[in-house]
């Protein structure tokens, strides 16, 4: 809040700046007013402004691009889904020659 660490617990008050960090983007919201009472999610909208820049998300999707072109095909260890598929092939290959 306001480019400092918090509690859950710590009360917030309107037009603060609160930094939140999820799946690797820091969102920030300003908080624009606080209800009276509880109220449900869709209305959480009303009292909070999502003022995060554009340059997050772009930096998020240049992430996955670099994750999925990490590991060519072909090199290195196999990952679990790499090892299922070859597995499954093996399978369709004994079933084949079982029948001749």
């Amino acid at each position: 809040m306001n480019d400092t660490n918090i509690k859950p617990s710590k009360e917030v008050f309107g037009n603060e700046l609160l930094l939140v960090r999820k799946n690797q983007i820091n969102y920030q919201f300003k908080v624009l007013d606080l209800p009276e009472s509880r109220v449900g999610a869709k209305i959480v909208d009303l009292y909070r402004k999502d003022v995060t820049p554009k340059e997050a998300f772009e930096k998020n999707e240049m992430l996955k691009f670099a994750k999925d072109h990490y590991r060519k095909q072909g090199t290195g260890r196999p990952t679990k889904k790499d090892r299922r598929d070859i597995e499954d092939y093996r399978d369709i290959e004994d079933i084949e020659n079982q029948d001749d």
